[in-house]
């Protein structure tokens, strides 16, 4: 196990479930299902079936920061990665390859968003160790695909083929194509056909591989990160990390590698996952009542409601009365009350808030 490393990934805002997820407190420090422990709490105990906590690195926002050390006492202080600036999933991927392949060349890692929702922990498990395997043995870089359940036009999807040699994991393919979120008519082919898997944004490669396939596919991203190799692990990383945080582009690893690189395998899991991206997402894994509500809130009274999404806080009594495909939901002051069906205008509510009454609701 001293091999294996984690890379958390704990930057985002997550605007579309405001008002509970804000910029001061995004939604993978919250506990949006009502568990006892929050996304990013579930996502590192995950981590640790497969990672010592010295191997488990966290990179996230300077404002996260302090969250992070609450949220994760046992996690080391000098693990926490502090991004100046939110630049997508490239810059911080290479950030953390860079510092962990200078304190283990050998070093084989997960890449995983803080904020999934996997609800077959040890299935996933599985899944992982036979990825770390691999990425062992051979130089490729693998990501998680979750066998679709419906024709989903929110996620991106991987085209998967017969791998080129024989695998010992049945369930390893090589990776076709990468495709972008679809429109409703294609989502529904892509399920249809049976060769299309829905794109975790779960990565597993060693630090070797990665930075190597940086090096080829995006050069100018990886000669930024390059740069500080004697800085990384010193007390000269932090000053490193501002300057080239404010020349490196904005770009997502699907795009600066994953979409050129012909070394690319997928793994085809059914591990209950869900990215829980917005409010409706969230519903499908919350227990229902009578009426298919889901209600997180320990004072809610309901009278001829049905199919409503209640969030609400536990010490608050909340009486709703004749809603019907309704989110309702209240945190910190701030009440929501919006059709299921126009949840994508959340981004809208949240823009408009800003402007109409300033930063404090949001």
């Amino acid at each position: 196990m001293k091999n294996y490393y984690a890379i958390i990934m704990a930057g985002g805002v997550g605007s579309r479930f405001w008002p509970m997820s804000t910029s001061q407190h995004p939604k993978q420090f919250l506990d949006i299902l009502g568990t006892g422990n929050t996304l990013i709490q579930q996502t590192y105990n995950r981590m640790l079936n497969f990672c010592d906590k010295e191997n488990i690195f966290v990179v996230t926002s300077n404002d996260y920061e302090n969250l992070v050390k609450e949220q994760l006492p046992n996690l080391p202080k000098q693990n926490i990665l502090a991004e100046p600036a939110r630049k997508n999933t490239a810059p911080c991927i290479a950030y953390a390859s860079y510092k962990i392949h200078k304190l283990n060349p050998n070093a084989i890692t997960i890449v995983a968003p803080s904020d999934h929702l996997i609800k077959k922990e040890d299935t996933f498990t599985k899944a992982i160790k036979s990825c770390f395997k691999k990425a062992e043995k051979e130089n490729c870089l693998i990501t998680l695909g979750i066998k679709p359940t419906r024709p989903d036009t929110g996620y991106g999807y991987i085209q998967f083929k017969a791998s080129d040699v024989a695998e010992k994991d049945k369930r390893m393919f090589k990776v076709k194509t990468f495709t972008e979120k679809p429109d409703s008519e294609m989502a529904k082919f892509f399920m249809d056909s049976g060769d299309f898997l829905w794109n975790s944004g779960i990565f597993i490669w060693s630090t070797k591989s990665i930075i190597e396939s940086l090096e080829k596919n995006d050069a100018e991203l990886a000669n930024v990160f390059k740069e500080g190799l004697d800085d990384y692990n010193t007390k000269n990383e932090k000053a490193f990390i501002q300057k080239a945080y404010s020349i490196c582009k904005n770009i997502s690893i699907d795009y600066s590698v994953m979409e050129k690189a012909n070394n690319v395998y997928v793994r085809a899991s059914i591990i209950g996952w869900s990215d829980l991206g917005t409010w409706g997402s969230l519903y499908t894994h919350i227990q229902k009542d009578k009426k298919n509500n889901a209600i997180v809130g320990k004072n809610v009274i309901n009278y001829d409601s049905k199919n409503c999404i209640v969030h609400v806080p536990k010490d608050k009594l909340v009486v709703i009365q004749g809603l019907e495909d309704y989110i309702v939901v209240e945190s910190e002051n701030t009440l929501m009350i919006c059709k299921k069906q126009d949840e994508q205008h959340i981004r809208n509510f949240v823009n408009d808030v800003k402007v109409l009454k300033g930063d404090k609701f949001v």
